[in-house]
């Protein structure tokens, strides 16, 4: 398993389609994901505590994905999906609790996408 923060909306938008893109995949070529649930709260805060948005965490089985993955950090914790994400592979949503100053705090329960 593995974790890709979005925004609640774009997976709104998204979810019932055959697959997934997050914007910055134009851009990028690739989706990003973190293995470890504290992984992931660590690199939302790094990233994303300005943004007001509501996010999300999609739980995502990477046995399902049909895409390419590939880890090119040394310590193997992000992984690069390069292709879009079959939402099949999607598994669970999972909210993101967040303090006053928009801290991200901790991953909520998983519930079927």
């Amino acid at each position: 398993m593995t974790f890709h923060l979005t925004t609640k909306e774009a997976w709104e938008q998204q979810r019932t389609l055959p697959f997934y893109q997050p914007e910055a995949f134009a851009r990028e070529g690739f989706i990003h994901c973190t293995d470890g649930e504290h992984n992931m709260v660590d690199t939302a805060n790094r990233y994303y505590t300005a943004a007001p948005d509501i996010f999300i965490c999609l739980e995502i089985d990477t046995a399902k994905v049909t895409a390419e993955i590939k880890y090119e950090d040394p310590a193997h914790i992000y992984p690069h999906i390069y292709g879009p994400l079959n939402t099949d592979a999607v598994v669970a949503v999972r909210t993101v609790a967040r303090d006053a100053n928009r801290a991200f705090l901790s991953l909520g329960p998983a519930v079927a996408p």
